[in-house]
């Protein structure tokens, strides 16, 4: 799943691009892979060229939105089929995503990025082999590559998020030379791929499910113990809950998945917005 090589904008990446422009600059020096890299593209009347490649000046750009060269124009990094799936900016260079309006990482206070490398070290992956059952962007994925991870397994579901992720070049690729072939991405549901999975195949597990109101099968008691049987005894799981509210939403999600895992063959306890649990 190669990255496209033409640059992304957003609409303050254009705006400073069309800037130095009018201010009758020859050249603009900027990031166009959303902060992974600074770049400088050479400014002409009708153009600009960057690596070699001419591109047409952008109109007026979406807020909120990262656009992508087509051959014919900018386009935004969104698709929609059944549901409207869209890659966003974010003041950390790294994006998110959401659905339908839905934000599924968190950007607030941290870098989602950062975020995912936080998560990642609870299970220690240097030289183990890595379950990542939702892989989204990929970020737990490359936090593990970054880790020394020996190997990592990663389903995505929906193949718009897997489309984001060929845009996106803070997602890893898995025939990129720094992966090393050790990441190994399907286009799969996990809740029925698991049983592919042999037993006590795997030393850590990470699991970042959508919501319980999308996903439900993914905090069932079976999909636990399906991962219990894959996890080596001593193996440790991080699960991504959130923090309901109680209040509004009526369930304790975190206790519920706790005792669950405890069902299953787990030890666990609450760690960062979600829970570490470690296979007895």
């Amino acid at each position: 799943m190669p990255h496209p090589a033409g640059p992304l904008l957003t609409r303050d990446t254009a705006t400073a691009l069309l800037a130095a422009r009018q201010a009758g600059m020859e050249a603009w020096t900027g990031s166009l892979d959303l902060e992974r890299s600074q770049a400088t593209a050479t400014l002409l009347q009708d153009r600009w060229e960057w690596q070699g490649a001419p591109y047409p000046y952008p109109g007026t750009l979406k807020d909120r939105t990262i656009h992508y060269f087509d051959g014919t124009g900018w386009r935004p990094a969104a698709r929609f089929s059944a549901a409207l799936i869209k890659l966003v900016p974010t003041r950390w260079g790294a994006p998110t995503f959401e659905i339908d309006g839905i934000k599924m990482l968190p950007t607030s206070r941290v870098s989602p990025f950062e975020d995912a490398r936080r998560k990642v070290a609870l299970v220690a992956p240097r030289g183990k082999a890595v379950l990542d059952t939702c892989g989204g962007l990929g970020y737990f994925a490359a936090c593990c590559l970054e880790a020394g991870v020996a190997s990592i397994r990663s389903f995505e579901k929906n193949a718009d998020v897997l489309w984001l992720r060929s845009l996106n070049p803070w997602s890893p690729d898995p025939d990129a030379p720094g992966s090393g072939g050790r990441l190994r991405l399907a286009h799969a549901d996990v809740a029925q791929a698991i049983a592919g999975v042999d037993d006590a195949s795997v030393d850590a597990v990470l699991h970042d499910p959508p919501r319980f109101g999308i996903a439900g099968e993914l905090y069932a008691q079976a999909f636990y113990d399906q991962l219990a049987r894959v996890l080596r005894r001593g193996g440790r799981l991080f699960h991504y809950t959130g923090t309901p509210n109680r209040l509004t939403s009526g369930r304790d999600v975190p206790r519920e998945v706790a005792r669950r895992l405890e069902r299953a063959g787990f030890r666990a306890q609450p760690a960062l917005d979600g829970i570490l649990a470690s296979r007895r």
